[in-house]
């Protein structure tokens, strides 16, 4: 994102021209009449034709009824007849021509040159033209249904648009005319759309219309408009439905003004929501975190209905209602994860490996038996509860809320609202909505034990809240719901359903359903002895149904209103978002702000999102959708190597939302609730996806690492209104108890427990440039390497053979998350493989044969089918295959072999570039000869004869003794062995192998000259063969040492071809590196009790690598407490430490205004998806502070979103 400011284009020249060549197509249901290129006239005429022959066929019928010569109906089933004939003509056209210009494309060439729209028409019926016109359809099936669909469209479109049922309808013949006009123009492009050629919606719902829904659309709405039409014919004189009638005739004028807004609904959008509104205020349930889900719970519920329908017995109503409204409102998903299995229950709730979970014995997490009791017993009480206060006080007389047996429990409500209300308002940052400061929360607190003990006040009223709201609140309603005098009247559809969803919303949500009664029992108390007829007939189930449904329609009316007013204002006070068109956008919506208004309670009533056209303050109503916003299923993302961060903190973040959700401190959350998450770096966005009784499910996305100059700008103001809320004020007055970020989108809520890496990166000036520490760096290394050597021999004896597949970064075995087995998104990136880099040795003998290069390939991409960042230290093949045998090739020493250019690698991971030569300096080796490098050397110690018996537990493979270096070398060397730590190291880890060893036996180990011989020769060779047997002079040679990019030495074959011994000499050498650091940054260590010690720590706790091997990438998700690793910045010229540390953090959560997300979304969807403006620099991607936009963008789901992290659907127990 380089490009900022106002002057940013909306839509690029070539958009505007594809966007303005698409809008009128999709306003006349599909004719192209404006192309980017010349068209014989013959192409107009047509599309002209077939987009008047409803019309013609239709103006038949209408003729010979109006001549009376046919009846209406025989009129319209004329008209019916001759449109499914033309449309059975048009299709069997379309699929000649498919099948002709099928046979001519394979013979052709393609123009690469011409524009990709552009036809060669050569005749006015020629294959490319009718293929031009009428496409076809992809199925055979769909060529059926939609030919007949349209005969049936024009019959009952003919009859719906009469002249004589216009006359009847309005009285006046001018009218009738011009509605029946305009009406035809609406069945005209329906039908277009239907059979000929489907434009293009402006409301899109999916990426691909795979099963052709799209040409549908239109014709649906117009079949619910005869539908009206029809019932008003076919049964009696009714006022309402013939008004009902009269104002669908006029309003079917408008629908494609309508379709081209994009405010009707595809119909797999259309279904969803229906589905998802009906079975939440029409049935008390939630919406779902899967369609599946959203229609499993959707035809269970209406069965339940139902069946209180035709129940006789209101006894047996509450019974049933208060049994399956508790069933209903619990996590089914627990049940169905029992019956699969544990293994499965992992990966279907949505628990990755890794995680940091909540461990299994913490209640809630799944269903056991302590859990089956809790929910049994619930049940019964519940049930006795309701049928008991029923059966004996149901029919108690007088039923009026001032005398009745309602009028205790009424109170009783009232006063558990204002204490749940309070108690959750004092768990928050702010008060009232965001804009007071909460003088209660803690601030100015890092530490967390502190914030814990700070924090310990509202984690008692926390827990009374939970108390009152899951337990006290639920058994209160079910008793005044049960004592309610409407149960008596319940043989009715509107009662059966309102005690239906009353009785599931006490459970499924008991905060908002104890508002609803609260508002229903204050009417009645405000009443008095009063009678109010039209609302006392409705029953106390409807009341409860229009209430909750107008505080639903009320709440988001207002944060509607507060995205509109941010949009409008912003867009004149920030002066990075103020275009030249701002003013006139400002002064155009104040002249019409009944218009903006109107707006405004049209999407709140549908429950459509408000779409900022290009996010400017042009308001438009949305098309109405699920909360989900995106049709797709959840856990979608973009992923790359900093999705493991997001990966590791989920499971630990999902369990700090289980206590926050529990507690109240987020606030009052309902599905479709955006939260937004901050620690140094990353960005959480969190989804409430679901919602019940004792349970949440919540999907968490992580954002980009890698920020961006919008997102920097964007996070920069995320951080400043956190800051304001959660460090102590430093300004006095009358704003010190205000939020003075209250108009931004995001409102903080609370400091959230997490364990999370803490990432510190440092410069290393002064350390790896350093002479005095590079001296020390050969005797950390032999130290180190004296260390390993003896732990492997301990690993070997206690049966832990070493695994070469560990890698040199970090002690432990290999993960199963690591394993091939794991799905792609828990297995490292294709680059992230490397574990090390043999001087590209092999790499460079294995280049002749040109074989290496095949192993690059796409299928080892770890993390999906993204392009990876790639680094040049390259895994050697044969190594990772585990071959020893070398081949030798013409490259030169210290090069680097690599498949692709700089664009896409790390920088940190770029080595240091070769001068070419001419290959002078290389060993002459003679080609046709099979050289051995293993055979014995002069070197090697063959004969081995240990004074101590103990001594064979650490003797040291044969392979790794037959070094190929002189002995004179070697001897040369002698004095840099320490021997002092060896002897101090094997007496340590003597006693790991022998527990009960004695004193005798110790020192003899300790004074075994063979034994000290041999890891002196083993130890020495490895420091000849990476090149270090002289001091070290240069931070590039330390760096390429560390990455394991090592130049050839004389003995590098031979450390190449062990690969154990390697991986522990490399590993050895970054332990070196990491002690050189601590000891340039703490100080020295004291003594070699000390340096054990540190080295045993590295071992358990640390993983000492670089970013891009396999190794970071799994010790991250098994939580390894620390990480270390070298990098290095080309353009800064600096070597640069990293150091991870995994602990306790404070994790900033604050809510987002959901309704400035929806419609944010809304507008995505409408610009990538319809107009197609996929410009990275447009205008309604760049950074907006308060609307948080480019953040808004990234969280959206792929393809037109992309998160690099989004966790499955997580079920929370909130108990």
């Amino acid at each position: 994102m380089v490009r900022m400011g106002p002057d940013v284009p909306l839509l690029n020249e070539y958009k505007q021209e594809f966007f303005w060549k698409r809008f009128p197509q999709t306003v006349l249901g599909g004719p192209r009449f404006k192309l980017g290129y010349c068209a014989p006239p013959y192409v107009y005429v047509n599309q002209a034709v077939l987009f008047l022959t409803p019309w013609l066929l239709g103006g038949i019928g209408t003729l010979l009824c109006q001549l009376q010569l046919l009846q209406e109906l025989h009129a319209a089933v004329l008209s019916g007849v001759l449109m499914f004939g033309a449309a059975a003509g048009v299709q069997a056209l379309a699929q000649y021509a498919a099948r002709k210009s099928g046979s001519v494309e394979r013979l052709g060439a393609p123009n690469i040159l011409a524009d990709e729209e552009e036809v060669e028409f050569t005749h006015c019926v020629g294959p490319e033209t009718v293929r031009f016109i009428a496409p076809g359809k992809r199925f055979g099936l769909n060529v059926v249904l939609h030919t007949v669909l349209a005969g049936v469209l024009c019959g009952f479109g003919t009859w719906y648009v009469f002249l004589g049922r216009m006359t009847a309808l309005y009285g006046s013949i001018g009218a009738s005319l011009v509605v029946f006009v305009l009406s035809w123009v609406t069945l005209c492009i329906a039908e277009y759309s239907l059979i000929v050629n489907t434009a293009t919606e402006t409301a899109t719902f999916q990426a691909q219309d795979t099963y052709e829904i799209t040409p549908l659309t239109r014709p649906l709405y117009i079949s619910t408009f005869i539908a009206v039409d029809l019932a008003d014919r076919l049964t009696g004189p009714i006022p309402e439905l013939q008004l009902a009638s009269q104002l669908l005739h006029v309003l079917f004028l408008f629908l494609p003004l309508l379709w081209a807004l994009g405010i009707l609904s595809p119909l797999d959008a259309l279904l969803l929501w229906g589905m998802e509104q009906s079975l939440v205020f029409g049935l008390g349930g939630s919406p779902m975190s899967s369609n599946l889900r959203l229609l499993v719970m959707f035809t269970v519920s209406i069965a339940v209905a139902v069946c209180n329908f035709f129940i006789p017995s209101s006894l047996g109503v509450v019974l049933l209602s208060t049994s399956m409204g508790f069933l209903l409102s619990l996590d089914l998903s627990q049940i169905s994860r029992l019956c699969v299995g544990s293994s499965a229950a992992g990966s279907g709730c949505g628990w990755r490996r890794g995680g940091s979970p909540t461990p299994p014995s913490s209640f809630g997490w799944r269903l056991g038996c302590r859990e089956i009791l809790l929910y049994v017993s619930l049940l019964i009480a519940a049930t006795a509860e309701a049928g008991l206060l029923h059966h004996f006080l149901g029919q108690v007389h007088p039923q009026s809320l001032v005398k009745g047996p309602q009028a205790p429990v009424s109170y009783l409500l009232i006063v558990l609202f204002i204490l749940c209300w309070a108690l959750r308002e004092i768990q928050g940052a702010f008060l009232f909505g965001g804009i007071f400061i909460n003088p209660l929360y803690p601030r100015g607190i890092s530490n967390v034990q502190t914030f814990k003990q700070s924090n310990r006040g509202l984690h008692v009223a926390a827990v009374i809240r939970r108390v009152l709201l899951n337990l006290v609140s639920p058994f209160a309603m079910i008793a005044f719901l049960s004592m309610d005098k409407s149960l008596l009247l319940l043989h009715t559809a509107s009662l059966s359903v309102g005690f239906t969803r009353a009785f599931r919303v006490v459970w499924q949500s008991s905060e908002e359903a104890l508002l609803q009664m609260v508002v229903v029992v204050s009417v009645r108390l405000m009443a008095g002895e009063k009678a109010l007829p039209g609302w006392d007939n409705l029953g106390t189930g409807v009341q409860l149904l229009l209430v909750g449904l107008l505080s639903d329609r009320i709440v988001q009316f207002l944060a509607k209103l507060k995205f509109t007013l941010t949009v409008l204002v912003t867009s004149w006070t920030e002066k990075k978002q103020r275009r030249q068109s701002a003013g006139t956008l400002l002064a155009l919506n104040a002249s019409l702000c009944p218009l903006l208004l109107a707006v405004l309670i049209l999407s709140a009533m549908l429950s459509a999102p408000l779409l900022p056209l290009f996010t400017l303050p042009i308001f438009l109503v949305g098309f109405p959708r699920p909360q989900r916003s995106w049709p797709g299923p959840v856990g979608t993302a973009c992923p790359c190597p900093d999705s493991i961060f997001y990966q590791q903190m989920s499971g630990s973040l999902a369990a700090a939302l289980r206590r926050a959700f529990a507690g109240g401190s987020l606030g009052s959350l309902s599905p479709g609730s955006h939260l937004l998450g901050r620690f140094q770096d990353r960005m959480v966005w969190i989804i409430i996806l679901e919602r019940g009784y004792g349970y949440c499910t919540v999907n968490i996305k992580g954002l980009e690492l890698q920020e961006t100059s919008c997102h920097t700008v964007e996070a920069r103001r995320v951080d400043e209104v956190f800051e304001g809320a959660f460090e102590r004020p430093e300004r006095l007055g009358f704003t010190q108890g205000l939020n003075l970020h209250w108009g931004n989108a995001l409102t903080p809520c609370a400091a959230l427990p997490v364990r999370v890496y803490s990432d510190a990166r440092n410069v290393l000036s002064g350390i790896i440039d350093s002479h005095d520490n590079l001296r020390k760096l050969q005797d950390d290394f032999l130290r180190a390497l004296v260390w390993l050597l003896l732990r492997y021999c301990v690993e070997k004896r206690k049966g832990f053979p070493w695994s070469g597949e560990e890698g040199p970064g970090g002690g432990g075995r290999k993960s199963q998350s690591s394993q091939p087995a794991q799905s792609a998104f828990t297995q490292p990136v294709e680059a992230v493989v490397v574990e090390s880099n043999v001087s590209s040795l092999k790499l460079r003998q294995d280049s002749s044969s040109l074989t290496s290069f095949g192993e690059w390939s796409d299928e080892d991409d770890l993390f999906g089918p993204q392009p990876a960042r790639r680094t040049v230290a390259l895994v050697s093949t044969e190594a990772q295959l585990g071959h020893t045998e070398l081949q030798t090739g013409p490259s030169l020493p210290g090069s680097v072999e690599m498949d692709s250019l700089f664009e896409n690698m790390a920088l940190s991971a770029l080595q240091p570039l070769q001068p070419l030569s001419l290959g002078l300096g290389l060993p002459v080796m003679d080609k046709g000869q099979t050289t051995n490098v293993f055979t014995e050397s002069p070197g090697s110690l063959t004969h081995l004869n240990f004074s101590c018996p103990t001594s064979e537990l650490f003797s040291l493979p044969k392979g790794w003794r037959r070094a190929p270096l002189l002995p004179s070398r070697l001897q040369q060397l002698r004095p840099l062995f320490p021997e002092d730590w060896f002897r101090f190291t094997l007496g340590q880890f003597g006693r790991v192998i022998q527990d009960e060893a004695s004193e005798d036996m110790s020192k003899a180990l300790k004074e075994d000259e063979a034994l000290r011989d041999l890891h002196a020769q083993v130890a020495l060779s490895c420091l000849v063969s990476l090149g270090a047997e002289s001091t070290f002079t240069s931070p590039s040679y330390v760096y390429r040492l560390y990455c394991g990019d090592v130049p050839w030495t004389d003995g590098l074959d031979w450390l190449s071809g062990n690969k154990e011994l390697y991986h522990l000499a490399l590993k050895a050498f970054r332990f070196g590196f990491k002690m050189l650091f601590d000891q340039a940054s703490l100080g020295p260590m004291e003594g070699p009790e000390a340096l054990f010690s540190t080295l045993e720590e590295y071992e358990r706790d640390w993983y000492i690598g670089l970013v891009a091997e396999r190794g970071w990438h799994d010790s991250v998700l098994q939580e390894k407490p620390f990480l270390f690793s070298l990098g290095h910045d080309l353009t800064m010229g600096t070597y640069t430490g990293r150091v991870l540390s995994l602990q306790e953090q404070l994790v900033q959560v604050g809510r987002l205004n959901g309704e400035g997300v929806r419609g944010q979304w809304a507008n995505l969807s409408w610009e990538l998806l319809y107009a197609t403006n996929d410009d990275e620099e447009r205008y309604s991607i760049q950074a907006h502070p308060i609307m948080l936009r480019n953040l808004t963008v990234q969280a959206a789901d792929p393809p037109l979103g992309y998160p690099i992290y989004s966790s499955a659907a997580l079920h929370l127990p909130v108990f």
